[in-house]
């Protein structure tokens, strides 16, 4: 059964990857082959989904397609514009926004929201804005791993490691991932300086985006004040921070029928695709979990590093990044969740320093290419669209050095500080 279950996933993987087929045909195909050869079995495909990350996506999601709505990101954005003094520092100005938006909003929902601002800053000048809109893809991926609810991979760690929403920020007398990826932003931004500073035009004023209304910013707001306070309850109930983020995402939706009459198109224009998507991946990698596979892949990891903690750390922070540079970073960071806490048990090192290492390296490996992380993809569409081709190339030369100097210095400062 074991042998089985791991083909199954590796097919599995394999498929979505070539993109040969719907993707909800492989996984529901994937999970009846594994029911049928009794892999897996109604109780435990049920016990495999976890369902405090489904509540938190949800509830995150409609907020944050009601944020878009509400114009307050483009608005800022153009803002930040209208007071940089060069197109460079103006377009590092919407690459560093791109950042703050979205550790609190979906990456690809962030490059929806600045991208067209700097195509057309980028325009009016005369300028390429194929690095301007590979910047703002990067940014996002960087800062969706700052917090709990900034992207998928950051919801599936948290949820499934008992982590709350100030643990990001700091936890058990330490400093948390936000820390490592801050100083991993200070870094790679920089990186970003020296390849705008030579747009040196003046900036010639854009249009000012108006806003529709404040309501979504401040439910935004409100709903991490209520995370945060969350974290200092003891003896919570399991799904609490589900329950917070669906309550939330409920009066959001309310307040948008009441006032705008468009809540059904909030709720179709959601990413469903992502949802249904997550819980096909938990019963697959739920199949290798009850198989015993990942305690093979575990004590693989712990075998070829001699049992050595620094190595193991370094070869899941870095295998992560190269093979999140051409894999989907969900299935991956779902199936290596339970690999990290088995290396970490193994070496009595604590388990956040593998955990971090692990979000960091997933989260950011995406960076390097322009199919590794699907605002990297919205991005190079969006320029495709427009009548301009990104090449392979273009796009590695600006995510390479950015990822390596961002990885870098977040893997070193989490060992720094979960290491010793």
């Amino acid at each position: 059964m074991k042998l089985f279950a791991v083909a199954v996933f590796l097919i599995t993987y394999l498929l979505l990857m070539l993109k040969r087929g719907h993707p909800f045909i492989v996984l529901g195909s994937a999970i009846a082959f594994l029911l049928a050869s009794r892999a897996i079995n109604v109780t435990q495909m049920v016990s495999s989904i976890n369902y405090n990350v489904l509540g938190v996506f949800l509830g995150t999601m409609i907020l944050s397609g009601l944020f878009i709505f509400s114009a307050v990101p483009a608005y800022l954005a153009t803002k930040l514009v209208d007071r940089s003094k060069t197109v460079g520092m103006a377009l590092l100005s919407v690459c560093l926004l791109a950042g703050f938006i979205s550790s609190f909003v979906e990456n690809v929902a962030t490059v929806l929201i600045v991208a067209p601002i700097a195509f057309e800053v980028a325009k009016k000048l005369k300028a390429n804005p194929i690095p301007f809109l590979i910047g703002i893809a990067v940014s996002s991926n960087l800062q969706g791993c700052a917090t709990m609810i900034g992207d998928s991979p950051s919801m599936l760690l948290a949820l499934s490691s008992g982590m709350s929403f100030m643990d990001f920020f700091w936890m058990k007398g330490k400093p948390g991932i936000t820390f490592a990826v801050e100083l991993g932003a200070v870094a790679s931004f920089y990186i970003l300086y020296l390849l705008f500073k030579k747009y040196k035009q003046p900036v010639t004023q854009i249009e000012e985006i108006r806003v529709k209304t404040w309501v979504p910013t401040w439910l935004l707001v409100f709903m991490m004040l209520t995370l945060a306070l969350s974290s200092f309850i003891q003896n919570k109930p399991q799904y609490t921070i589900a329950s917070i983020c669906i309550i939330y995402g409920i009066i959001g939706l309310v307040w948008h029928e009441f006032k705008h009459r468009e809540s059904i198109s909030i709720v179709k224009d959601l990413d469903w695709h992502t949802f249904f998507f997550l819980i096909g991946i938990f019963v697959i990698v739920g199949s290798l979990t009850y198989t015993g596979a990942i305690n093979d892949i575990a004590n693989f990891i712990m075998s070829a590093t001699k049992g050595n903690k620094f190595l193991a750390y370094t070869v899941i922070v870095w295998l992560s990044v190269l093979l999140s540079a051409f894999i989907d970073n969900i299935p991956y960071i779902v199936a290596m969740i339970p690999v990290a806490k088995l290396v970490a048990a193994s070496l009595g090192a604590p388990p956040e320093l593998f955990l971090f290492g692990l979000l960091i390296g997933t989260s950011l490996g995406g960076n390097i290419t322009p199919i590794g992380a699907s605002a990297n993809v919205v991005a190079v569409g969006f320029l495709r669209k427009n009548k301009y081709h990104v090449k392979f190339s273009d796009f590695i030369k600006i995510g390479l050095p950015f990822t390596v100097t961002a990885v870098s210095v977040a893997y070193l400062f989490l060992w720094f500080v979960w290491g010793k």
